[in-house]
């Protein structure tokens, strides 16, 4: 197992920390491990844009036809005339 020093740590941090950890019924050492395999265990995870995630969302109703890509492209008003 690696270790990690971290030095300057504010008093505030510490006692946030230790409080923290008996609330979890944890050792401070215990609980700041945990906090930090939270912050990076979904760095891996490659983030899927959000028109293929918009069209997973609703296949189920017949939606097979592409999203077209919105970046890069000028804004322009909503058109409400029929």
């Amino acid at each position: 197992m690696a270790q990690l020093l971290v030095r300057r740590l504010d008093e505030d941090v510490k006692l946030k920390l230790q409080r923290r950890a008996r609330l979890h019924g944890r050792s401070t050492e215990e609980e700041v491990c945990e906090i930090l395999r939270a912050a990076v265990k979904d760095e891996e995870v490659v983030p899927v844009p959000l028109g293929s995630r918009l069209a997973a969302r609703f296949s189920c109703l017949g939606l097979s036809e592409e999203i077209p890509e919105l970046r890069g492209n000028p804004e322009r008003p909503p058109d409400f005339e029929p």
